[in-house]
């Protein structure tokens, strides 16, 4: 099973761990994550040590196949997010998840 952290969840850890009032907690996760996406939109790289790294790739064109009945569609050029671990993180989840009997691509059926 699958659940999701929220922006109302991170305001509340904010709220929580730093002390700041509900409403300031909001405004700086909201201010975080717009000036997260206002890098990703300028076409910067953003990277937060001991998380991860955030960018916009292009993709170019090419030939895509409908699984339903095989027929040839082409895919046009496009912008994707990219988002990358850093070893810090995939060994920080990978100690949390030893001995949980998790594997990963073990919650593909949720989706």
């Amino acid at each position: 099973m699958t659940t999701t952290v929220t922006r109302i969840q991170l305001a509340e850890a904010v709220y929580t761990e730093v002390g700041l009032s509900r409403h300031e907690s909001s405004a700086f996760v909201d201010q975080i994550l717009e000036e997260i996406s206002l890098a990703l939109i300028r076409g910067e790289q953003v990277k937060l040590s001991s998380f991860g790294t955030f960018q916009v790739r292009q993709k170019g064109k090419r030939v895509g196949r409908n699984p339903k009945t095989g027929v040839e569609v082409p895919i046009l050029p496009r912008k994707v997010m990219v988002f990358r671990a850093s070893h810090v993180m995939k060994d920080k989840v990978n100690r949390a998840l030893v001995g949980t009997g998790f594997t990963p691509g073990d919650d593909k059926d949720d989706e």
